[in-house]
């Protein structure tokens, strides 16, 4: 699947059946829904679940709490806008590795 595929899914009712859940968040994240994409990577503590967790903090516009994410995860938010960190993770994410952060 292409990033491009990835977000043409979001006209769907609802995400691909197996996606990993930080996969899963930007799919809600693509649909408008912050608050369920949100939930679903609160408390998963991976380094990908952290990322996404990072990426959604800095768009809702909790810089403080972005930067927590981003430091527990060893990454610094450095894309010049937040669809294309949206775009790198999704990428990343199917690739099976996040992008360089």
């Amino acid at each position: 699947m292409t990033v491009q595929e990835f977000k043409a899914s979001a006209k769907e009712a609802a995400p691909e059946a197996g996606l990993p859940v930080p996969l899963q968040a930007l799919w809600w994240d693509a649909k408008g829904n912050f608050e369920r994409a949100h939930d679903l990577v609160n408390a998963l503590e991976t380094p990908d679940g952290m990322a996404v967790h990072a990426y959604l903090h800095r768009k809702e516009g909790n810089t403080a709490n972005a930067r927590y994410w981003y430091q527990r995860v060893g990454r610094a938010y450095h894309r010049p806008s937040l669809e294309a960190e949206w775009a790198a993770l999704v990428e990343g994410l199917l690739a099976g590795a996040l992008p360089p952060g």
